[in-house]
């Protein structure tokens, strides 16, 4: 049985996730990520363009949210494209933001476009929760 290159597309990116976000593993950036990857939504103000600026985000979740793992609401392919919503928690347990550790679990909702070229993800467009993430941290009122 041969798996199309759709089906194939979706496996990497659920993958990448998988690694990189549910199970901290900061070398699936390398792995999975093209070298001349783009990111056309920097993960956080001042993160470095490229591979390296996801790595820095997957550390900066982790390292406040030791538990914190990414759930896949939907994943949708066509051609090189794929399509994640998702939702993603954790127990809030060191720095983040400024913020001293609630012990309270943080919750962010996203979507993101990944174009897929040969076996590399080569593109990401993202949209996070930013201002539910900033409203459970207690940096904008609710």
């Amino acid at each position: 049985m041969t798996i199309n290159r759709t089906t194939q597309n979706k496996q990497l990116v659920e993958t990448f996730i998988q690694e990189l976000f549910t199970k901290g593993n900061l070398d699936a950036v390398d792995h999975f990520l093209d070298p001349g990857f783009v990111n056309h939504d920097e993960p956080f103000p001042g993160a470095p363009a490229g591979p390296e600026g996801l790595r820095l985000a997957a550390a900066m979740f982790r390292a406040a949210l030791p538990d914190w793992h990414s759930d896949i609401d939907q994943l949708i392919a066509e051609d090189d494209l794929v399509v994640e919503r998702f939702t993603a928690r954790g127990t809030h347990r060191g720095e983040l933001m400024g913020v001293a550790p609630t012990g309270k679990t943080l919750v962010l909702n996203g979507i993101q476009v990944f174009r897929i070229s040969g076996d590399r993800i080569v593109e990401r467009w993202g949209r996070l929760d930013d201002i539910g993430l900033l409203r459970q941290l207690g940096l904008i009122p609710g």
